[in-house]
């Protein structure tokens, strides 16, 4: 593509660590490595459900960028607003980058999924371009009647990493990493361990507990209700060393979500030759190749506590998956890939109407 400078709005601080976030930041600084100058906008407020100061914070920004200035907007600050999209649609070049559908969220109440299965794809139909992180997002967007000849599939890429060493001891080290909101199943997991004490097992459930205390007090009180204390940790956040330490130290990744626009944690441990065990939801049917871990049905407790007793059981399915995770680690593309692609997909005529 043309070098060209690039606006990318985000929710709130651009600097949480999240997939999503990191996803973008990571991309910000693609784009900039290929000579493109690029902003990054973190916008106060409330999303997706925008509140007053989420509107006039998006207005004000979009209204403060020069004419067709490309501006690449995280679908969870643009899904709330498509008035305030379609305003700007022919002034500026918008790309709406979208990581999972909103309305697909866990937790919603029924009148919020339904704004938002209503106001996401108005606000994407304002954009020159859509950009997905998996092709399971794209397709989910093209039920939702976005045209789909506007969307680019851009999956994250991954930090090259030294191969895990396998331990030689017979307590399996599990490792759980995602922001503790219900949507990422933490609560499964601890109910399927719950029944699974006879087995030598520690778990670390590394995330931000923050983002819904309640949740994170629920999980809390599961754990100390079933006597797990001394097996299950919530160390909260991990700076990147502190996540490298934890990654070599496990044996196996556990991904409980109900759904995933791709699931970056299981490519993280990919790239670390970690096998993984995840459920289906969403991307992640896609994102693990199953030589490389094993998969169960989303939100299926029974399903989950199953495919940890074959994995305490089994050491030959370990040894199995293991390997099968080092051949995975080979087919990874790293983020430089990702940039690329990203920039092929923002390689449109910055003058061509969206509506």
């Amino acid at each position: 593509m043309n070098r060209r400078p690039i606006s990318l709005i985000v929710p709130g601080d651009p600097d949480q660590p999240t997939g999503g976030y990191r996803y973008d930041a990571r991309i910000a600084a693609e784009l900039r490595r290929l000579g493109n100058e690029v902003d990054v906008i973190g916008l106060p407020g409330r999303f997706p459900d925008a509140d007053d100061a989420a509107r006039e914070a998006m207005e004000r920004t979009l209204r403060a960028l020069p004419a067709d200035r490309i501006v690449v907007i995280d679908g969870l600050a643009l899904g709330g607003l498509p008035e305030i999209a379609r305003q700007h649609a022919d002034r500026l070049a918008l790309v709406g980058l979208v990581h999972h559908p909103l309305a697909d969220e866990t937790g919603l109440t029924p009148a919020l999924a339904a704004r938002l299965l209503k106001s996401e794809p108005e606000a994407l139909a304002a954009c020159r371009r859509i950009v997905t992180t998996s092709a399971f997002t794209a397709g989910r967007l093209g039920e939702l009647g976005v045209a789909r000849e506007r969307i680019r599939v851009v999956p994250p890429g991954v930090d090259p990493a030294p191969v895990r060493q396998p331990r030689a001891t017979a307590e399996q080290r599990l490792l759980c990493v995602g922001s503790l909101v219900p949507r990422k199943g933490q609560d499964l997991l601890v109910e399927a361990l719950a029944g699974l004490t006879e087995f030598a097992w520690r778990l670390t459930l590394v995330g931000d507990p923050g983002r819904d205390p309640g949740f994170a007090d629920s999980l809390r009180s599961a754990i100390e209700g079933h006597g797990l204390d001394a097996r299950i940790e919530i160390p909260g956040v991990h700076d990147t060393a502190a996540l490298d330490a934890v990654y070599r130290a496990s044996d196996v990744l556990i991904v409980p979500s109900h759904y995933e626009g791709f699931g970056m944690v299981v490519t993280e441990a990919l790239a670390r030759a970690l096998p993984v065990i995840a459920t289906d939801g969403g991307a992640l049917a896609d994102t693990l190749p199953l030589r490389a871990g094993l998969q169960v049905r989303a939100g299926d407790r029974q399903a989950l506590a199953s495919a940890l007793r074959r994995w305490f059981s089994d050491p030959e399915l370990r040894l199995e998956k293991t390997a099968g995770a080092l051949d995975a680690r080979r087919t990874l593309d790293d983020w430089s890939a990702a940039g690329r692609r990203f920039a092929a997909a923002l390689d449109f005529d910055v003058r061509e109407n969206a509506l």
